[in-house]
This record gives structure tokens, sequence and C-alpha cells, in this order.
């Protein structure tokens, strides 16, 4: 079983891969069913116990000086190229990823399936161009991948396509080569039953199922795309829509967005890949003996590397390039289904009944030609085929998609032409309550629960978040803290106030036993989410007042990635005031008002704020005339625009592409009057 270990760097160069280390530390079992079996906490820095074997050793080596060459090229194309040509993701920024996942192209960031089979290929054309035997070229092409596996490292994909590569390859070697997909099968068996817990990657689902849809889709779609095209072009995008079409039942549970320009980037993107990876390969391998030449083939194998971040920062700038769509195992089913019956009514032929026959002849004498009978052949009537059932299925897909349209248009979703991909703040709707999620790439804050585990689990799956890297507690009040259960064995750290009671405390426990770190926050405590800055602006440490409750709410500000923004818990007037005085936040991009918008507001902080927006997490209904019309007042007038969630729904605020510092919002639905 797997564990996740967590240990404070030491000083110097970075552990290589196979350094054997010994860590002091604490170890927490995880809940059932989480991915991981324990958690282990250091203590105090790891120590070097060994250095790597030989076998491994000289793969680091290589990793380092390509790692080291790449970052002298210029822009996302250097950043790139070491995970193309090596798997080494290293330098690839939260922006680039973005980008990459936006367009459907994250499978280029790194080292996949399809980099072996290139290596593969590429050296049994070469031993044939030598005109070497057959087993030899064989033997030659293993070697190559089993050092190729180590160097790139065996990341689920690459596992997968190794495998089936030797298989394959051995099966040559024996006169009796395999086919494709009980090929697949043998292999995906051979590997959950070593390692079981592949079965939980993300990276090997999608392997395989990208792997079957080219196996399975790539050749009907291009003889069907062939009808109107040249077979070449019909070829070339039959097999990124083949592998968009197999995956992207999964891949919404990653994000439950649908890719509008996933394929045409692909088909952009897509030939660089095998180049880069190719060409930089080579360089990588030069770089030890002939690093001058090496040096000139890393920068031809950049131009590729280049041109694919181009093509993905582009899709992802374009408007609509993520469509919003259904989240959890509803999304996955409609996904499933509606890909099925477009599938079924482009694929599956018309079978034409059979009319009148011709009569049929045959042969009584050399050179003659006579009736078999006098009578014409009987007509049969035309069977019930394709042909019959294609108007029902045209209508379940015209039912699905026109009642998913309706339900988007009166939604407000059908205003909105994508969901913001790079979105960093969004306020739950979870009713009557406070749970406001934080992000830079895929790093993630959350700001209180909320009062019920299954409403904020529902938006977390529809934001696609697994982990909770920090959390912060503003306080103890149930509607801030009751939906807990919804993380816990999923945080990292954890900020929280004092705790007033042993329920307090005991709460402290969970989150410690599910694996979090728990600290006591107050003013001055600092740290980072991926890029972004968070600083606890109150409550004063020490101080004997306010320190608890309402009053004594954790007040946190993110800064970053061109927002900044500032949660201010339940806190009343008095505390607002006190909190200007002590710690002066400034101006902000984003607030989040406090206590759902009562009155108890301080119409001088938020002056001083002069936030944009203004996030109002409150529910419909709730009884306490929240939000107030002093508040909303009192935001009108520090021209910050109001967003309440009883209202709008899920709420997304995101940085404008391009746009000088300006904010795009997102809402679930049109505010009604």
């Amino acid at each position: 079983m797997p564990d996740v270990d967590f240990a404070e760097a030491p000083a110097g160069p970075a552990f290589r891969i196979g350094t054997v280390i010994r860590l002091p530390a604490r170890v927490r079992q995880t809940e059932p069913g989480d991915s991981a079996a324990a958690l282990v906490f250091g203590r105090d820095p790891p120590e070097t116990v060994a250095d790597p074997p030989w076998w491994l050793a000289w793969a680091n080596d290589l990793r380092t000086r390509f790692a080291d060459a790449s970052s002298r090229l210029p822009g996302d194309g250097g950043d790139l190229l070491p995970g193309l040509a090596i798997g080494d993701t290293g330098a690839v920024g939260p922006d680039l990823d973005g980008a990459m996942k936006t367009s459907s192209l994250s499978h280029l960031t790194a080292v996949s399936g399809a980099n072996c089979a290139v290596v593969t290929a590429g050296v049994l054309l070469l031993g044939g161009y030598l005109g070497l035997r057959r087993l030899v070229r064989l033997a030659l092409a293993l070697l190559t991948l089993l050092g190729f596996v180590v160097l790139v490292t065996p990341e689920p994909s690459v596992l997968r396509a190794a495998l089936m590569a030797t298989v394959l390859l051995l099966s040559i070697g024996s006169g009796r080569p395999g086919r494709g997909l009980p090929l697949l099968a043998f292999v995906v068996i051979v590997l959950l039953v070593f390692d079981p817990w592949l079965a939980r990657s993300y990276g090997f689902a999608l392997s395989v199922l990208a792997t079957a849809g080219l196996l399975v889709l790539a050749g009907p779609l291009g003889r069907m795309l062939g009808r109107w095209m040249p077979a070449w072009l019909a070829g070339v995008i039959a097999i990124p829509l083949a592998a968009q079409l197999a995956c992207q039942p999964v891949l919404v549970l990653l994000s439950p967005t649908l890719p509008l320009y996933g394929v045409p980037a692909n088909l952009l993107a897509g030939p660089a890949a095998p180049v880069a990876t190719v060409v930089g390969l080579v360089a990588c391998l030069l770089l030890p003996w002939l690093p001058g030449v090496a040096w000139g083939i890393l920068q031809l194998a950049w131009l590729p590397s280049a041109w694919i971040a181009a093509v993905a920062g582009t899709s992802a700038a374009l408007p609509g390039s993520r469509l919003p769509w259904f989240g959890g195992p509803v999304g996955v089913g409609a996904t499933a289904v509606l890909t099925i019956l477009a599938l079924a009514l482009v694929l599956v032929p018309v079978r034409a009944g059979v009319a009148a026959q011709p009569t049929p002849l045959i042969r009584s004498q050399p050179g003659v030609a006579r009736p078999l009978r006098a009578h014409p052949a009987p007509t049969r009537r035309a069977r019930r085929g394709w042909s019959g059932w294609r108007i029902p299925a045209v209508a379940v897909m015209a039912l699905a998609f026109g009642s998913y349209a309706g339900s988007l248009i009166g939604s407000g979703l059908g205003r909105a032409l994508a969901f913001p991909a790079d979105w960093q703040i969004a306020a739950c709707d979870i009713g009557q309550g406070d749970a406001v999620v934080v992000r830079d790439g895929d790093r993630y804050a959350l700001v209180d629960v909320g009062p019920d585990p299954a409403a904020l689990a529902n938006c977390l799956d529809t934001l696609g978040i697994d982990r909770i890297d920090l959390l912060v507690l503003t306080h103890y009040d149930l509607d801030h803290v009751g939906g807990i259960d919804a993380v816990i064995g999923r945080v990292g750290t954890a900020l929280v106030g004092i705790p007033e009671n042993a329920q307090d405390e005991r709460l402290h426990e969970r989150l410690a036993d599910g694996g979090a770190e728990v600290l006591l926050g107050a003013r001055g405590d600092r740290g980072t989410l991926g890029g972004l800055r968070w600083e606890l602006f109150w409550p004063v440490r020490g101080s004997p007042v306010m320190q608890t409750g309402n009053p004594g709410s954790l007040t946190v500000g993110f800064d970053g990635r061109g927002i900044r923004s500032i949660f201010l818990g339940d806190l009343g007037e008095e505390a607002q005031d006190a909190l200007r005085r002590a710690s002066a936040p400034g101006r902000v991009d984003v607030v989040k008002v406090a206590h759902h918008g009562s009155r108890d507001q301080s119409q001088a902080l938020y002056a001083d704020l002069r936030a944009t927006v203004g996030l109002i997490s409150v529910g419909a209904d709730n009884g306490y005339g929240h939000p107030t019309d002093r508040l909303l007042e009192i935001l009108a007038g520090a021209g910050t625009a109001a967003v309440r969630t009883d209202r709008q729904g899920l709420a997304v605020v995101a940085l404008e592409p391009g746009g000088h510092g300006a904010l795009t919002l997102w809402t679930e639905r049109v505010a009604r009057p």
C-alpha cells in the first residue's frame, strides 16, 4: 500500500530518484478507501543513507543535465520540453499547466504511452535500415525500451505502454503477433494484479481508455470521415477524436466541463509531440559526450515544444474553450450515453432490404446460359435494422441535448460561453453558511466548510477538487464547521482558532487523525498556496478580547496571480473596526462579506477595501433577512458589486485573460430581482 510523506526539504540539491533516506516521523492512518494507507509527517529534515544504485544513477545524471540545459531555452517551450522528452514536469508552471489542461493537451505535458511507441518503432526502423536480423532488432528494441522507462520513470501510462510493447515484441519474435484489444486486456489485468492501486489512478484509466478508443474507434471514424475528405486527412482527424471520445466520460470527473477546441488543438499540436520527444531524447543522450552538438539539437527540439505550448495558450484563451457540464456520476453517465448515441448515429450503417432479385443463371453447356426458373424470384421484405431505429435514437439525443440546453438557459449558464478554466475564487452554494475555495493551479484552499457535508462534497466534486492543501476554519459556529466530514482525510494544513469547548478540541483531533497538520492561527501568520501568498489579519495573538466566537473569526487574505482577496468570517462592526486599526489590509479585488450580509458591518472597512466583487454566502429564505439593505448600501457606496449565492448559486471569479487586471465573474444562475 502506498503512503504519502511530508517532510522539510534539506538544504542543497534535491534528492535523486533511488536515494535511500532516514526520516524521523509520525505516521497517521488514513480513512478506509483513501488512495494512501498512511500519511507520514517528518519531524526533522531527511538524511541520506545511501545513494541511488548504478542502474538509476545514470538516468538521474541525464535528467539533471537535460533539465539544466532546457532551463536556458526561452519561454514555455523550454519549460515544456523536459516533460515531452524525459517526463520531468518540474519546470511547468501553473499557467502553462492550466492552458494544457484547458486545451485537452495535458497528455503532452509529460511522457506518455505514445512516447514508448515512438521510441520502440524508431529503434526497429533503424535496425531495419542497418540490415540487422529480426531477433537482434527485437532485442535492441526491448533494451532501449527498458532504458527509456528507467529514464522517464514508470508513470502509469508509461507502464501500460511499455508492457504492451514488450508483449508485442515477444509475440512477434515467436512468430505469433498479438492483436490489439486482447493484448490491452491482458496488460491491464497483469498490471492490476501486481499493483491494484493503479485502479485508482486517473492517468492509468485515461491511458487505457485512449488506447482502447484508438483500437476500436479510430478505424471506423476514419472510414466515415473518408467519405467527405481525403483518406490521410480523415485518419489524422480520427485519431485524436477517437481518444477524446473514449476519455471524456472520465475527464468530466477531473473537471466538469467539455472541451470545445480539444480535437482541433490535438490536430495542431499532436504531430509536433513525437518530433520533440525523439529530437529531445537524442539531445539528452548526447549531453554528457558532445555538449555542443547536443545544445544545437536541443534548440531544434525547442521548436515543436514551443509550438505545442503556443497552441495550448491560444486554445485556452479562446472564448468558450470549456463548456460547463454535469459533475460526478451524473456527468459520467450523461457523457457516456450521449457519446454512445452519437457514435451509433454516425457509424452504424443503414441495412437496406432486398428487393426483387435478378434471375440467377446456370451453365448447362459450355458457352450456353439459360434461366434456372421461368418465374421471377420472390421479393423479400426489408429487415428492420438501423434505419428503423435511427429516428428514435435521434429523438433521444435531441431530447437529451434540448433538455440540457433548456436547463442551461433557465439557470443562467447559457449566458456564459464557458466556465473560467483559470478561476481563482469560487463561492459554493451551500445554503446559510460559508464555504469558499481559493485556487492556484492544482493547489486549493478552503475557507470554512458550511453546514452540510453533502452540499460541500457536491460543490467540491463540481469543481473537480479531491484534496484541500489549506483549510481555514474561521470559527466554530455550525454554519462554518458543520460540513467537516466532507474533507476529513483530505486536508494538508488546517488553520483554526482557539477552541471554545471539548467539541471544538475533538474537531481538531479528527482533522489531525485524518492527516492534517492543525495550527492555531493569529495575525501575522503567513504562507503560500502555489504562487499565491496568504496572510492572517485577525485576531491578534495574545489579546485578552476578541479571540473567540464571531469577533475572533480568523480573517485571511490571499494575494497573487493578479487578484487580492480577503475573507471576513463572521466579524461584526466592532471587530471589523479593530481589524482595520490593527492590520489595515488595504484595497482588495474580492471580499467575502462578513456574517452572510448582516447589518452589523463597518462602512469604513468596506470603503478602505474598495473591492470590485463582494461575495455573500447566504441561504435562500434564511429567516435572518440576510443580506440586509444596510449591507447592500455599504457595498454600493464602496463601488463593490454584490454577488449572492442564494440568488446566483455557485459564483466563480477569475482574472480576465489579457484584461489588464479586470475580473471575470461567472455565476450559476442569473440573479432574480
